[in-house]
């Protein structure tokens, strides 16, 4: 009886010693594969400085006191447009098919935009070099609540509205993705999928660059930035 016993209590010890070498087993996979979807995106902005980024356009402005200041800059960790004018902060690296995804929190009354796909601006050549013009503008704006349009918060600026808008109010902050597969985009703000766009079916942007920079915007009002990453999706 004592030897059934013994034996009992040694295969039951080896099982539950399998059970746990399993359990590490899979921890460690799962641990592994989350760090492989972390090596996959490219962190574009370091917390402490504009490394990797081109200043277009308006780049100094003067401020109540005549001081003149940078438009874009890097406030407690915040990548911060703080001017007045008209520009864009442009990612050196031109992508293809890639999900973006960053942080905003908007000023009251702000006016903003995350370009996508788009050419390098050029002052001199302003509109046509624009990203909602050479390729697209997600619009934001200080508009919550508001009915959502062609020039509302998550639009394609000017070519296609959003199915909602779901901006927070300013002083809040937000969380959008923004990816492009071949013609396809879609943007997700704030958990909401709120474009899924196939614009080789639609005229008037059918033609619009499948490649290009992305960039945020200065529209001469507040906004900060964080957290943003790219991930490059390669071509089937």
């Amino acid at each position: 009886m004592f030897s059934i016993l013994r034996a009992f209590r040694i295969g039951a010890a080896l099982a539950l010693f399998g059970l746990a070498t399993f359990t590490f087993a899979a921890d460690d996979d799962a641990k592994k594969q989350d760090a492989e979807k972390q090596a996959d995106w490219i962190e574009m902005f370091n917390g402490k400085d504009l490394a990797g980024w081109v200043a277009e356009g308006v780049v100094e402005f003067q401020d109540k006191d005549d001081r003149i200041k940078p438009v874009w800059s890097v406030q407690n960790g915040l990548l911060r447009c703080d001017g007045k004018g008209f520009g864009f902060l442009r990612f050196e690296t031109e992508v293809d098919d890639f999900t973006f995804h960053l942080e905003f929190r908007l000023g009251k009354d702000c006016n903003s935009g995350i370009g996508i796909r788009h050419l390098k601006y050029d002052l001199s050549k302003s509109t046509a070099t624009r990203p909602s013009y050479s390729g697209y503008e997600i619009q934001l704006l200080d508009d919550s609540e508001k009915e959502a349009s062609k020039n509302s918060t998550a639009s394609l600026y000017r070519y296609v509205a959003p199915t909602a808008n779901t901006v927070k109010p300013a002083g809040e902050w937000n969380s959008i993705n923004i990816e492009c597969i071949g013609p396809k985009i879609r943007v997700t703000l704030n958990g909401k999928l709120v474009q899924d766009v196939d614009q080789s079916q639609i005229e008037e942007i059918r033609n619009k660059p499948l490649k290009g920079f992305v960039s945020v915007q200065n529209h001469g009002k507040q906004i900060e930035f964080k957290n943003l990453k790219l991930k490059k999706i390669k071509s089937q």
